[in-house]
């Protein structure tokens, strides 16, 4: 088999990640302030599409914004506290960069994997491992 040959077969079998970028966007914050408390009304959606456990991405929230919080029975985060929806969007992103997104291809096809109580990110697509 030739050169053309095993690159032809090579890239029949590759998987298809192109353009798996644009497939991959987290809905904007939905918050509104009930009091001194900001609801994130669109939480459950958000956590559905970035494929994390709530407790993960609540706790990453309250870090960042110095808050408590707690979820809601109809799974709304509710933060003590007044933020505004370009804050908890600013604290959101930064969570997906640190996270979701791989930071050798820049796909989100990514998991969170402990070992010996360290954090790593493991990218399906590339397959590549770091530490978060």
């Amino acid at each position: 088999m030739d050169y053309e040959e095993q690159l032809d077969r090579a890239m029949e079998q590759k998987p298809d990640i192109a353009g798996s970028e644009s497939r991959f966007e987290v809905p904007e914050p939905n918050v509104r302030e009930e009091g001194n408390v900001t609801v994130y009304e669109n939480f459950q959606e958000t956590l559905d599409r970035l494929g994390r456990e709530e407790d993960h991405v609540l706790k990453f929230l309250q870090n960042e914004l110095g808050t408590s919080a707690q979820i809601d029975e109809s799974g709304r985060a509710r933060l003590t506290g007044e933020f505004r929806q370009r804050r908890v969007e600013a604290v959101l992103d930064e969570y997906v960069d640190t996270y979701v997104t791989c930071p050798e291809c820049g796909l989100p096809d990514t998991n969170i994997e402990t070992e010996n109580d360290r954090e790593r990110l493991h990218c399906e697509a590339c397959g590549a491992r770091s530490a978060v």
